[in-house]
C-alpha cells in the first residue's frame, strides 16, 4: 500500500481528522497477550493501587500504538510512518466497566520537510489531560 496523501497537497496546519479510542480493562488483556508484557499494573487493580497507582493503567506502548493510528489512518498507510516518538507524561488510567478510558487524538501538519515527508504533531488526551507529550510522526507522502 502506499500513502494517499499528496505531499502536494498539504501545508502546515493541516490538521487530522480528531479520533477517540475506547480503552477498557479488555483491551488491556489482549494487548497483555499480544505484547507480553502481564505487568499487573495492567490488570490486577489491587496490585495497581497498592503501588501507589490509582487504578489499572494503559501499557505506554498501546497509548502510543493509537495515537500512530491517527497518522496511518490519515496517510492511508502504516508504512508510510518513517518516524515516531513520544514522552509519555502520565499513564492512562482505566476504571472498572464497558466504557473504560478514552483517547481522544488529533494532529497537525508541524513541517513540510525535504523528500516528500513532512511532521505531524499529535495531541493526545484522556478527560482533557494530556498523556502524551512531543508526540511527533515523521510521514513520507505520495
Amino acid at each position: 500500500m502506499t500513502a494517499t496523501v499528496s505531499y502536494d497537497d498539504v501545508e502546515v496546519g493541516t490538521t487530522l481528522p480528531e479520533q477517540t479510542f475506547p480503552i477498557t480493562r479488555l483491551n488491556l488483556v489482549m494487548y497483555a497477550g499480544a505484547s507480553g508484557d502481564f505487568n499487573p499494573i495492567h490488570w490486577d487493580e489491587r496490585f495497581a493501587k497498592q503501588v501507589g497507582l490509582p487504578d489499572t493503567i494503559a501499557h505506554g506502548m498501546l497509548t502510543m500504538a493509537k495515537a500512530a493510528q491517527v497518522v496511518s489512518n490519515w496517510v492511508g498507510d502504516p508504512g508510510a510512518v518513517v518516524e515516531y516518538g513520544v514522552r509519555m507524561t502520565r499513564p492512562v488510567v482505566v476504571p472498572p466497566g464497558w466504557d473504560g478510558a478514552q483517547l481522544v487524538v488529533s494532529g497537525t501538519v508541524a513541517e513540510k520537510l525535504d523528500q516528500r515527508r513532512v511532521a505531524v504533531d499529535l495531541d493526545a488526551r484522556v478527560g482533557g489531560e494530556t498523556v502524551l507529550a512531543k508526540a511527533r510522526a515523521v510521514v513520507q507522502l505520495a
